[in-house]
Protein backbone atom coordinates (compact mmCIF):
# COMPACT_ATOMS: atom_id res chain seq x y z
CA UNK A 1 0.00 0.00 0.00
CA UNK A 2 1.01 3.62 -0.52
CA UNK A 3 3.36 4.96 2.13
CA UNK A 4 2.72 8.54 3.23
CA UNK A 5 6.25 9.19 4.53
CA UNK A 6 7.24 12.67 3.35
CA UNK A 7 10.74 13.45 2.09
CA UNK A 8 12.48 16.43 0.59
CA UNK A 9 15.70 18.43 0.50
CA UNK A 10 16.58 19.32 4.09
CA UNK A 11 16.29 16.70 6.82
CA UNK A 12 14.89 17.78 10.19
CA UNK A 13 14.05 15.33 12.98
CA UNK A 14 14.49 12.42 10.58
CA UNK A 15 12.10 13.81 7.96
CA UNK A 16 13.08 15.37 4.66
CA UNK A 17 11.31 18.69 4.01
CA UNK A 18 9.73 19.95 0.76
CA UNK A 19 11.54 22.22 -1.65
CA UNK A 20 10.09 25.03 -3.74
CA UNK A 21 10.33 24.47 -7.48
CA UNK A 22 12.23 27.40 -9.01
CA UNK A 23 13.03 27.42 -12.71
CA UNK A 24 15.27 29.61 -14.87
CA UNK A 25 15.19 30.19 -18.65
CA UNK A 26 17.47 32.19 -20.96
CA UNK A 27 15.75 35.38 -19.72
CA UNK A 28 17.09 34.67 -16.23
CA UNK A 29 20.81 34.04 -16.78
CA UNK A 30 21.67 37.10 -14.70
CA UNK A 31 19.61 35.68 -11.80
CA UNK A 32 21.63 32.46 -11.55
CA UNK A 33 24.24 33.34 -8.93
CA UNK A 34 26.56 30.48 -9.85
CA UNK A 35 27.00 31.79 -13.39
CA UNK A 36 28.54 35.01 -12.15
CA UNK A 37 31.80 33.13 -11.55
CA UNK A 38 32.13 32.47 -15.30
CA UNK A 39 33.92 34.94 -17.52
CA UNK A 40 31.74 37.40 -19.52
CA UNK A 41 32.66 35.78 -22.86
CA UNK A 42 31.38 32.41 -21.69
CA UNK A 43 28.13 33.91 -20.40
CA UNK A 44 27.67 35.77 -23.71
CA UNK A 45 28.16 32.53 -25.66
CA UNK A 46 25.48 30.84 -23.56
CA UNK A 47 23.04 33.64 -24.37
CA UNK A 48 23.79 33.33 -28.09
CA UNK A 49 23.21 29.57 -28.19
CA UNK A 50 20.06 29.89 -26.06
CA UNK A 51 18.62 32.17 -28.76
CA UNK A 52 18.41 29.08 -30.98
CA UNK A 53 18.14 26.02 -28.73
CA UNK A 54 15.84 25.91 -25.69
CA UNK A 55 17.19 26.33 -22.16
CA UNK A 56 15.45 25.65 -18.85
CA UNK A 57 16.97 24.57 -15.55
CA UNK A 58 15.77 24.39 -11.96
CA UNK A 59 17.46 25.22 -8.67
CA UNK A 60 17.73 21.57 -7.60
CA UNK A 61 19.90 20.79 -10.63
CA UNK A 62 22.01 23.88 -9.97
CA UNK A 63 22.50 23.16 -6.26
CA UNK A 64 22.58 19.37 -6.05
CA UNK A 65 23.74 17.91 -9.36
CA UNK A 66 26.31 20.27 -10.90
CA UNK A 67 29.86 20.23 -9.54
CA UNK A 68 30.67 23.91 -9.96
CA UNK A 69 34.36 23.33 -9.24
CA UNK A 70 34.51 21.48 -12.57
CA UNK A 71 32.48 23.90 -14.69
CA UNK A 72 32.38 24.20 -17.69
CA UNK A 73 33.60 20.60 -18.17
CA UNK A 74 31.25 19.19 -15.53
CA UNK A 75 28.94 16.63 -17.24
CA UNK A 76 25.71 17.85 -15.63
CA UNK A 77 26.57 21.44 -16.57
CA UNK A 78 27.11 20.24 -20.14
CA UNK A 79 23.81 18.34 -19.90
CA UNK A 80 21.75 21.38 -18.95
CA UNK A 81 23.50 24.64 -19.92
CA UNK A 82 24.11 25.81 -23.52
CA UNK A 83 27.67 25.58 -24.86
CA UNK A 84 29.23 27.46 -27.77
CA UNK A 85 30.04 24.25 -29.66
CA UNK A 86 26.35 23.38 -29.91
CA UNK A 87 26.13 25.74 -32.93
CA UNK A 88 28.40 25.70 -35.95
CA UNK A 89 31.01 28.46 -36.01
CA UNK A 90 29.19 30.20 -38.86
CA UNK A 91 25.78 30.12 -37.18
CA UNK A 92 27.24 31.17 -33.86
CA UNK A 93 28.97 34.20 -35.34
CA UNK A 94 25.87 35.32 -37.23
CA UNK A 95 23.75 35.14 -34.08
CA UNK A 96 26.48 36.68 -31.93
CA UNK A 97 26.69 39.63 -34.30
CA UNK A 98 22.96 40.31 -33.84
CA UNK A 99 23.39 40.31 -30.07
CA UNK A 100 26.46 42.54 -30.18
CA UNK A 101 24.70 45.23 -32.20
CA UNK A 102 21.50 45.07 -30.18
CA UNK A 103 19.31 43.67 -32.95
CA UNK A 104 15.55 43.53 -32.44
CA UNK A 105 13.82 40.46 -31.06
CA UNK A 106 12.24 39.88 -34.48
CA UNK A 107 15.64 39.83 -36.20
CA UNK A 108 16.99 37.35 -33.66
CA UNK A 109 13.90 35.18 -33.99
CA UNK A 110 14.11 35.16 -37.80
CA UNK A 111 17.72 33.97 -37.77
CA UNK A 112 16.97 31.46 -35.02
CA UNK A 113 14.18 29.91 -37.10
CA UNK A 114 16.49 29.71 -40.12
CA UNK A 115 19.13 27.86 -38.10
CA UNK A 116 16.58 25.54 -36.46
CA UNK A 117 15.28 24.31 -39.81
CA UNK A 118 18.81 23.21 -40.71
CA UNK A 119 19.16 21.33 -37.41
CA UNK A 120 16.67 18.63 -38.48
CA UNK A 121 13.99 19.52 -35.90
CA UNK A 122 12.03 16.28 -36.36
CA UNK A 123 14.36 13.30 -36.83
CA UNK A 124 12.99 10.08 -38.31
CA UNK A 125 10.02 12.03 -39.71
CA UNK A 126 8.43 12.68 -36.32
CA UNK A 127 5.91 15.18 -37.71
CA UNK A 128 4.79 12.59 -40.26
CA UNK A 129 4.16 9.90 -37.66
CA UNK A 130 0.84 11.23 -36.34
CA UNK A 131 -1.33 8.17 -36.68
CA UNK A 132 -4.06 8.29 -39.36
CA UNK A 133 -7.62 7.25 -38.67
CA UNK A 134 -9.37 4.77 -40.93
CA UNK A 135 -10.55 7.82 -42.89
CA UNK A 136 -6.93 8.94 -43.38
CA UNK A 137 -7.03 11.98 -41.06
CA UNK A 138 -3.99 12.27 -38.76
CA UNK A 139 -4.52 12.04 -35.02
CA UNK A 140 -2.43 14.84 -33.53
CA UNK A 141 -0.39 13.76 -30.53
CA UNK A 142 -0.67 10.02 -31.13
CA UNK A 143 1.89 7.80 -32.87
CA UNK A 144 1.54 4.12 -33.67
CA UNK A 145 4.94 3.30 -35.13
CA UNK A 146 5.22 -0.28 -33.83
CA UNK A 147 2.45 -2.85 -33.74
CA UNK A 148 2.10 -3.38 -29.98
CA UNK A 149 2.90 0.13 -28.75
CA UNK A 150 1.13 3.49 -29.05
CA UNK A 151 2.88 6.74 -28.09
CA UNK A 152 0.72 9.47 -26.61
CA UNK A 153 1.77 13.12 -26.17
CA UNK A 154 -0.56 14.86 -23.68
CA UNK A 155 -0.70 18.63 -24.14
CA UNK A 156 -0.27 19.20 -20.40
CA UNK A 157 3.10 17.43 -20.50
CA UNK A 158 4.82 19.51 -23.18
CA UNK A 159 7.61 20.89 -21.03
CA UNK A 160 10.15 19.47 -18.56
CA UNK A 161 11.47 20.30 -15.11
CA UNK A 162 14.77 21.08 -16.87
CA UNK A 163 15.74 20.74 -20.52
CA UNK A 164 18.52 18.45 -21.68
CA UNK A 165 20.91 20.30 -23.97
CA UNK A 166 21.03 17.30 -26.34
CA UNK A 167 17.25 16.68 -26.43
CA UNK A 168 16.01 15.15 -29.70
CA UNK A 169 12.61 16.77 -29.08
CA UNK A 170 14.09 20.24 -28.62
CA UNK A 171 11.78 21.56 -31.34
CA UNK A 172 8.84 21.06 -28.96
CA UNK A 173 10.19 23.79 -26.71
CA UNK A 174 11.09 26.72 -28.99
CA UNK A 175 7.62 28.27 -29.09
CA UNK A 176 6.68 27.27 -32.63
CA UNK A 177 3.25 25.62 -32.49
CA UNK A 178 3.76 24.05 -35.92
CA UNK A 179 6.58 21.94 -34.46
CA UNK A 180 4.62 20.60 -31.48
CA UNK A 181 3.31 17.06 -31.16
CA UNK A 182 0.54 17.07 -28.56
CA UNK A 183 -3.15 16.71 -27.83
CA UNK A 184 -5.53 17.01 -24.88
CA UNK A 185 -8.11 14.69 -26.45
CA UNK A 186 -8.42 11.84 -23.97
CA UNK A 187 -11.50 10.55 -25.77
CA UNK A 188 -9.58 10.27 -29.03
CA UNK A 189 -6.87 8.23 -27.35
CA UNK A 190 -9.32 5.80 -25.77
CA UNK A 191 -11.33 5.38 -28.99
CA UNK A 192 -8.18 4.56 -30.90
CA UNK A 193 -7.07 2.01 -28.32
CA UNK A 194 -10.50 0.33 -28.35
CA UNK A 195 -10.30 0.00 -32.12
CA UNK A 196 -6.80 -1.51 -32.13
CA UNK A 197 -6.81 -4.50 -29.85
CA UNK A 198 -3.36 -5.63 -30.97
CA UNK A 199 -1.96 -2.74 -28.90
CA UNK A 200 -0.73 -3.92 -25.51
CA UNK A 201 1.45 -0.99 -24.42
CA UNK A 202 0.67 2.69 -24.02
CA UNK A 203 3.72 4.95 -23.74
CA UNK A 204 2.89 8.41 -22.36
CA UNK A 205 5.65 10.78 -23.38
CA UNK A 206 6.36 14.42 -24.18
CA UNK A 207 8.07 16.69 -23.06
CA UNK A 208 7.68 15.07 -19.69
CA UNK A 209 4.29 13.76 -18.53
CA UNK A 210 5.42 14.12 -14.91
CA UNK A 211 5.05 17.90 -15.07
CA UNK A 212 1.30 17.21 -15.21
CA UNK A 213 -0.95 17.32 -12.21
CA UNK A 214 -2.06 13.89 -11.04
CA UNK A 215 -5.69 14.67 -11.85
CA UNK A 216 -4.82 15.37 -15.48
CA UNK A 217 -2.80 12.21 -15.90
CA UNK A 218 -5.60 10.28 -14.23
CA UNK A 219 -8.08 11.44 -16.89
CA UNK A 220 -5.94 9.70 -19.50
CA UNK A 221 -5.00 6.57 -17.55
CA UNK A 222 -7.90 5.64 -15.24
CA UNK A 223 -10.21 4.67 -18.18
CA UNK A 224 -7.67 1.97 -19.06
CA UNK A 225 -9.16 -0.01 -16.15
CA UNK A 226 -12.45 -0.37 -18.05
CA UNK A 227 -13.24 -3.79 -19.49
CA UNK A 228 -13.16 -2.55 -23.09
CA UNK A 229 -9.49 -1.58 -22.65
CA UNK A 230 -8.34 -4.71 -20.88
CA UNK A 231 -5.99 -5.49 -23.79
CA UNK A 232 -3.79 -2.58 -22.66
CA UNK A 233 -1.48 -4.50 -20.37
CA UNK A 234 1.34 -2.00 -19.79
CA UNK A 235 1.45 1.72 -19.09
CA UNK A 236 4.86 3.25 -19.68
CA UNK A 237 5.72 6.83 -18.72
CA UNK A 238 8.81 8.43 -20.20
CA UNK A 239 10.28 10.93 -17.75
CA UNK A 240 13.44 12.70 -16.60
CA UNK A 241 11.82 13.72 -13.32
CA UNK A 242 13.70 11.16 -11.24
CA UNK A 243 16.86 13.02 -12.23
CA UNK A 244 15.76 16.63 -12.52
CA UNK A 245 12.95 16.85 -9.94
CA UNK A 246 12.57 13.72 -7.76
CA UNK A 247 10.38 15.77 -5.42
CA UNK A 248 7.61 15.03 -7.94
CA UNK A 249 7.15 11.67 -6.20
CA UNK A 250 8.05 12.79 -2.69
CA UNK A 251 6.94 16.24 -1.53
CA UNK A 252 5.00 17.86 -4.37
CA UNK A 253 1.49 18.64 -3.20
CA UNK A 254 -0.02 15.82 -5.26
CA UNK A 255 2.86 13.33 -4.95
CA UNK A 256 0.73 10.92 -2.92
CA UNK A 257 -2.14 11.33 -5.38
CA UNK A 258 0.21 10.46 -8.28
CA UNK A 259 1.49 7.35 -6.51
CA UNK A 260 -2.08 6.44 -5.65
CA UNK A 261 -2.97 6.56 -9.36
CA UNK A 262 -0.13 4.18 -10.16
CA UNK A 263 -1.20 1.91 -7.32
CA UNK A 264 -4.80 1.72 -8.60
CA UNK A 265 -3.59 0.85 -12.10
CA UNK A 266 -1.38 -1.92 -10.73
CA UNK A 267 -4.14 -3.29 -8.49
CA UNK A 268 -6.37 -3.24 -11.58
CA UNK A 269 -3.99 -5.58 -13.39
CA UNK A 270 -1.84 -3.11 -15.32
CA UNK A 271 1.92 -3.17 -15.41
CA UNK A 272 3.20 0.37 -14.73
CA UNK A 273 6.74 1.19 -15.83
CA UNK A 274 8.60 4.46 -15.40
CA UNK A 275 10.98 4.79 -18.36
CA UNK A 276 13.54 6.89 -16.51
CA UNK A 277 16.06 8.95 -18.47
CA UNK A 278 19.49 8.87 -16.86
CA UNK A 279 22.70 10.22 -18.33
CA UNK A 280 25.19 10.16 -15.46
CA UNK A 281 25.60 8.38 -12.10
CA UNK A 282 25.40 11.67 -10.21
CA UNK A 283 21.70 11.88 -11.02
CA UNK A 284 21.20 8.88 -8.71
CA UNK A 285 23.31 10.22 -5.86
CA UNK A 286 21.02 12.51 -3.84
CA UNK A 287 18.92 11.50 -0.86
CA UNK A 288 15.69 12.72 -2.41
CA UNK A 289 16.43 10.74 -5.59
CA UNK A 290 16.80 7.60 -3.50
CA UNK A 291 13.53 8.36 -1.72
CA UNK A 292 11.64 8.93 -4.98
CA UNK A 293 12.83 5.58 -6.31
CA UNK A 294 11.87 3.86 -3.07
CA UNK A 295 8.36 5.31 -3.05
CA UNK A 296 7.69 4.30 -6.65
CA UNK A 297 8.90 0.77 -6.06
CA UNK A 298 6.87 0.51 -2.84
CA UNK A 299 3.61 0.86 -4.78
CA UNK A 300 4.72 -1.69 -7.38
CA UNK A 301 6.03 0.56 -10.17
CA UNK A 302 8.88 -0.87 -12.21
CA UNK A 303 11.64 1.57 -13.18
CA UNK A 304 13.64 1.00 -16.37
CA UNK A 305 16.50 3.26 -17.38
CA UNK A 306 17.52 4.60 -20.77
CA UNK A 307 19.65 7.38 -22.14
CA UNK A 308 21.89 8.34 -25.05
CA UNK A 309 25.66 8.07 -25.29
CA UNK A 310 26.90 11.67 -25.41
CA UNK A 311 30.16 13.42 -26.05
CA UNK A 312 31.18 15.76 -23.18
CA UNK A 313 28.83 13.93 -20.78
CA UNK A 314 29.14 10.14 -20.65
CA UNK A 315 31.39 8.94 -23.51
CA UNK A 316 33.39 6.76 -21.14
CA UNK A 317 32.73 3.06 -20.42
CA UNK A 318 33.35 3.54 -16.69
CA UNK A 319 30.60 6.17 -16.47
CA UNK A 320 28.15 3.69 -17.98
CA UNK A 321 29.24 0.76 -15.82
CA UNK A 322 28.98 2.96 -12.72
CA UNK A 323 25.55 4.16 -13.88
CA UNK A 324 24.18 0.65 -14.48
CA UNK A 325 25.67 -0.67 -11.23
CA UNK A 326 24.07 2.16 -9.23
CA UNK A 327 20.74 1.52 -10.92
CA UNK A 328 20.75 -2.21 -10.19
CA UNK A 329 21.65 -1.45 -6.56
CA UNK A 330 18.50 0.69 -6.27
CA UNK A 331 16.23 -1.78 -8.07
CA UNK A 332 16.21 -0.08 -11.50
CA UNK A 333 16.45 -2.22 -14.64
CA UNK A 334 19.00 -0.97 -17.24
CA UNK A 335 17.08 -0.94 -20.54
CA UNK A 336 18.70 1.04 -23.39
CA UNK A 337 21.86 2.85 -24.40
CA UNK A 338 20.85 5.03 -27.34
CA UNK A 339 22.94 6.64 -30.04
CA UNK A 340 22.48 10.43 -29.98
CA UNK A 341 19.90 11.27 -32.66
CA UNK A 342 20.67 13.18 -35.83
CA UNK A 343 19.11 16.44 -34.71
CA UNK A 344 19.93 19.65 -32.86
CA UNK A 345 23.50 19.76 -31.56
CA UNK A 346 24.28 16.21 -32.71
CA UNK A 347 27.61 17.40 -34.11
CA UNK A 348 28.60 18.39 -30.55
CA UNK A 349 27.24 15.42 -28.62
CA UNK A 350 27.41 12.65 -31.22
CA UNK A 351 29.85 9.75 -30.92
CA UNK A 352 30.89 7.65 -33.97
CA UNK A 353 29.10 4.30 -34.07
CA UNK A 354 32.36 2.37 -33.88
CA UNK A 355 33.34 4.19 -30.71
CA UNK A 356 29.82 3.85 -29.29
CA UNK A 357 29.97 0.07 -29.67
CA UNK A 358 33.41 -0.07 -28.04
CA UNK A 359 32.18 2.00 -25.06
CA UNK A 360 29.13 -0.27 -24.70
CA UNK A 361 31.25 -3.43 -24.92
CA UNK A 362 33.76 -2.24 -22.33
CA UNK A 363 31.00 -1.06 -19.98
CA UNK A 364 29.28 -4.45 -20.24
CA UNK A 365 32.52 -6.16 -19.25
CA UNK A 366 32.52 -4.21 -15.98
CA UNK A 367 29.01 -5.11 -14.74
CA UNK A 368 27.34 -8.27 -13.51
CA UNK A 369 24.65 -10.11 -15.40
CA UNK A 370 21.89 -7.99 -13.86
CA UNK A 371 23.44 -4.88 -15.42
CA UNK A 372 23.67 -6.49 -18.84
CA UNK A 373 19.97 -6.05 -19.54
CA UNK A 374 20.79 -2.72 -21.22
CA UNK A 375 20.49 -3.03 -25.00
CA UNK A 376 22.52 -0.98 -27.39
CA UNK A 377 23.98 1.02 -28.81
CA UNK A 378 20.60 1.55 -30.46
CA UNK A 379 19.57 4.05 -33.13
CA UNK A 380 15.91 5.13 -33.10
CA UNK A 381 15.88 5.67 -36.84
CA UNK A 382 13.02 5.94 -39.34
CA UNK A 383 12.78 2.20 -40.13
CA UNK A 384 12.97 1.24 -36.45
CA UNK A 385 15.34 0.71 -33.54
CA UNK A 386 18.59 -0.62 -34.99
CA UNK A 387 21.16 -2.13 -32.63
CA UNK A 388 24.89 -2.28 -33.30
CA UNK A 389 25.77 -5.84 -32.30
CA UNK A 390 29.43 -5.68 -33.14
CA UNK A 391 32.25 -5.10 -35.60
CA UNK A 392 33.82 -8.06 -37.34
CA UNK A 393 35.47 -9.22 -40.55
CA UNK A 394 33.64 -11.48 -43.01
CA UNK A 395 35.24 -12.70 -46.23
CA UNK A 396 37.97 -10.11 -45.86
CA UNK A 397 35.57 -7.16 -45.39
CA UNK A 398 35.29 -5.27 -42.10
CA UNK A 399 31.62 -4.75 -41.27
CA UNK A 400 29.13 -3.56 -38.69
CA UNK A 401 26.78 -6.31 -37.52
CA UNK A 402 23.30 -4.80 -37.06
CA UNK A 403 19.79 -5.95 -36.20
CA UNK A 404 16.34 -4.48 -35.61
CA UNK A 405 15.13 -4.43 -32.02
CA UNK A 406 11.91 -2.83 -33.31
CA UNK A 407 10.82 -2.37 -36.91
CA UNK A 408 8.16 -0.54 -38.86
CA UNK A 409 7.42 -4.01 -40.23
CA UNK A 410 7.40 -6.56 -37.42
CA UNK A 411 8.98 -9.12 -39.75
CA UNK A 412 12.22 -7.09 -39.67
CA UNK A 413 12.68 -7.61 -35.93
CA UNK A 414 15.76 -9.67 -34.94
CA UNK A 415 16.92 -10.01 -38.56
CA UNK A 416 20.70 -9.43 -38.74
CA UNK A 417 22.19 -7.35 -41.54
CA UNK A 418 25.60 -5.93 -42.36
CA UNK A 419 27.02 -2.53 -43.23
CA UNK A 420 30.46 -1.53 -44.44
CA UNK A 421 32.69 -0.42 -41.60
CA UNK A 422 32.92 3.36 -41.44
CA UNK A 423 34.88 4.79 -38.48
CA UNK A 424 33.26 8.24 -38.90
CA UNK A 425 29.59 7.24 -39.31
CA UNK A 426 27.28 8.45 -36.53
CA UNK A 427 23.85 7.40 -37.88
CA UNK A 428 22.13 4.72 -39.92
CA UNK A 429 21.72 6.83 -43.06
CA UNK A 430 25.51 7.23 -43.25
CA UNK A 431 26.04 3.48 -43.54
CA UNK A 432 26.33 1.54 -46.80
CA UNK A 433 25.41 -2.12 -47.33
CA UNK A 434 28.29 -4.57 -47.09
CA UNK A 435 29.44 -7.18 -49.63
CA UNK A 436 28.66 -5.08 -52.68
CA UNK A 437 24.90 -5.05 -52.07
CA UNK A 438 23.04 -2.04 -53.49
CA UNK A 439 20.60 -1.70 -50.58
CA UNK A 440 19.67 -3.07 -47.18
CA UNK A 441 16.95 -5.72 -47.08
CA UNK A 442 14.35 -3.25 -45.73
CA UNK A 443 15.09 -0.24 -47.96
CA UNK A 444 12.53 -0.90 -50.68
CA UNK A 445 9.63 -1.57 -48.32
CA UNK A 446 10.50 1.36 -46.08
CA UNK A 447 10.63 3.70 -49.08
CA UNK A 448 7.15 2.49 -50.05
CA UNK A 449 5.93 3.20 -46.51
CA UNK A 450 7.26 6.74 -46.71
CA UNK A 451 5.41 7.29 -49.99
CA UNK A 452 2.22 5.94 -48.51
CA UNK A 453 2.20 2.97 -50.87
CA UNK A 454 2.54 0.40 -48.08
CA UNK A 455 1.52 0.69 -44.43
CA UNK A 456 3.58 -0.74 -41.62
CA UNK A 457 2.22 -4.00 -40.22
CA UNK A 458 -0.02 -3.11 -37.29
Amino acid sequence: MLTTHVAGAARHDGILRPRRFQVFTDRHFDQIERLKSLDPEHRFAMQVVASVLPFRVNQYVIDELIDWSRVPEDPIFQLTFPQRGMLSDADFERMADLHRRGASRDEIQTLANEIRVRLNPHPAGQMDLNTPTDEGCPLEGLQHKYRETVLFFPAQGQTCHSYCSFCFRWAQFVGDKTLKIATNEAGMLHRYLRQHRQVTDLLVTGGDPMVMKARHLSSYLTPLLNADLEHIQTVRIGTKSLSFWPYRFVTDEDADEMLGLFERLIEGGKHVAIMAHYNHPRELSTEVAHEAIRRLRDVGVEIRSQGPLLGHINDDPRVWSDLWTAQVRQGIIPYYMFVERDTGAQHYFGVPLARAWEIYRQAMQRVSGLGRTARGPSMSAGPGKVEIQGITEIQGEKVFVLRFIQGRDADWVQRPFFARYDPEATWLDQLKPAFGEESFFFDKEYAAMQQGLVRAIQ
